[in-house]
C-alpha cells in the first residue's frame, strides 16, 4: 500500500481551467449478471504501523475520496470506441492523460475509490445475454497502470458492465487488478485497505431490478444487504458500501434507492456510495452517515458527447479517537467537467474553476435534493 503525503498548500491548486457545456444525446446501456452472495474476502495484506495522527487530540483523521464511473477503452465487438482509441494515440498511447487533471487530489488523500465500469480483458468473446448491449467495454490489461499510477487504490466491481465478455472477461479484470495491487469489491468479495492502523472494508452490489427477487439464501437483496454489512461491520471498523442502482440519466434517485440507503446504514455501513444513473443526485446524510445518491460520470468512454460533462467528486474523513471510536467529520465536494476541452469529451476529468458554474452543480444537487438532501455542499473542508 503506497501512503500518501497530505499537501495544505493543495486547495490553492485545485481548480484549473474554466469550462462550459456541450449538448448532444447520449445513450446509456444496461445488462443482467448473475446474482453475488459472498463466499470469499480478498487477500488482506498485513497493515502497515500507524502513520501518527492529524488531529490534535491525538485522534486519526483519514481522508477518502470517490467518484463515478470510470470507463476507459472501447468495444472490440461492435468495433465501436475509436475516438478513445485516437485520443490515447495522440498522448503518445500513455493512459496516464485521463488523470493528468485529477492525479494530485487523489494523491493527496488515504484511499482514492472509483467504480470501474468495464472490463480489463483482450478477449472477444460476448455472452449471448450480453450480444444485445449497445455498447460492451473492454481495454487492454497493460493500461491499468492508470489506477496505481494515479493514486487510486480502490475499485467497485458490481455493475451493468462487469461481465461484458463473460466470466473470460470477468476473471482477467479481477487478476489484473490483483497484479496491480488494487483493491476490488462485489458482493461476494470484500475488498480490504489498511491505512494508518485502520482497515477500511469495501462491498460493492448491483441493484438494477433486484431489489425484490431471492438472492444468496435470502428472500431479497434488502435483506441480503443488511446480513452482509452487518457481518462485515461486526469486524472490521470503517464500511463503504458501492451501489449501482437507479435509472439512466435521472437526477434524483427512486424510492427503492433511498430504502436501500437507509437499510445499508442501519446495518453498519460507514459511507454509501452511488452510480449508474450518468448524472449527478443528492447526498443524504441519514444517522449521522452520508449517502452520496450518484456521483455521476467520472472518466467516461462510452460517449464523446454526452449532454451533460458536469459531475463532482465526493471526499470524507473519519475521525478515529484513540479508543476506537469513530466519527465522520464532515464532507466537501469537487466540482469537475469530465472532459478538459469545450466541444467534446476527451476523456480527461478536470476541476471546474467558473463560480456559475460550480453553482449551478451545487444548485442542482440542492433542487433535487429537497425534503431529504443536505443543505450545503461544501467546497472546503470546514
Amino acid at each position: 500500500m503506497m501512503a500518501k503525503r497530505f499537501f495544505t498548500f493543495f486547495l490553492s491548486l485545485l481548480l484549473v481551467v474554466p469550462f462550459f457545456s456541450a449538448a448532444e444525446d447520449d445513450s446509456f446501456y444496461m445488462g443482467e449478471e448473475d446474482d453475488f452472495s459472498i463466499v470469499e474476502v480478498i487477500d488482506e495484506p498485513d497493515e502497515e504501523a500507524p502513520a501518527g495522527v492529524v488531529s490534535t487530540d491525538g485522534s486519526t483523521v483519514i481522508t477518502v475520496t470517490c467518484t463515478g464511473d470510470f470507463t476507459i477503452g472501447e468495444d472490440n465487438y461492435h468495433r465501436k470506441g475509436k475516438k478513445f482509441k485516437d485520443e490515447l494515440k495522440n498522448h503518445g498511447n500513455d493512459i496516464n492523460f485521463t488523470m493528468q487533471n485529477m492525479r494530485d487530489i487523489f494523491r493527496d488523500d488515504d484511499l482514492t475509490l472509483v467504480n470501474f465500469e468495464g472490463t480489463f480483458t483482450t478477449t472477444h468473446y460476448v455472452p449471448d445475454n450480453k450480444k444485445g448491449n449497445d455498447f460492451l467495454f473492454n481495454i487492454d490489461p497493460v493500461y491499468a497502470n492508470v489506477l496505481p499510477d494515479n493514486y487510486i487504490e480502490a475499485v467497485s466491481l458490481a455493475n451493468n458492465h462487469i461481465m461484458d465478455h463473460g466470466t473470460e472477461g470477468y476473471e482477467d479484470t479481477k487478476r489484473t487488478l490483483d497484479e496491480n495491487n488494487i483493491k476490488y469489491s462485489t458482493s461476494e468479495d470484500i475488498g480490504l485497505f489498511p491505512v494508518k492502523g485502520i482497515t477500511i472494508a469495501m462491498l460493492s452490489y448491483l441493484c438494477i431490478d433486484r431489489y425484490d427477487k431471492p438472492v444468496g439464501g435470502y428472500d431479497n437483496l434488502y435483506d441480503k444487504v443488511a446480513a452482509d454489512i452487518a457481518a462485515t461491520k461486526a469486524q472490521y471498523p470503517i464500511v463503504i458500501v458501492s451501489f449501482h442502482w437507479g435509472n439512466e440519466l435521472d437526477y434524483t434517485p427512486t424510492e427503492r434507492q433511498k430504502k436501500m440507503g437507509h437499510i445499508a446504514v442501519d446495518a453498519g455501513a460507514d459511507l454509501v456510495i452511488g452510480h449508474h444513473s450518468h448524472r449527478i443526485n443528492p447526498i443524504e446524510e441519514y444517522n449521522g452517515k452520508y449517502i452520496c445518491y450518484s456521483l455521476g460520470n467520472f472518466c467516461f468512454s462510452g460517449n464523446d458527447k454526452p449532454k451533460d460533462m458536469n459531475s463532482f467528486v465526493f471526499q470524507t474523513r473519519f475521525k478515529i479517537s484513540k479508543s476506537g471510536d469513530i466519527s465522520n467529520t464532515g464532507f466537501r465536494i469537487i466540482p469537475i467537467r469530465i472532459t478538459s476541452v469545450k466541444d467534446r469529451n476527451n476523456y480527461t476529468p478536470t476541476p471546474i474553476t467558473d463560480d456559475m458554474k460550480i453553482d449551478g452543480i451545487i444548485n442542482t444537487l440542492k433542487d433535487n435534493g429537497k425534503g431529504f438532501g443536505v443543505s450545503e455542499y461544501p467546497l472546503s473542508w470546514k
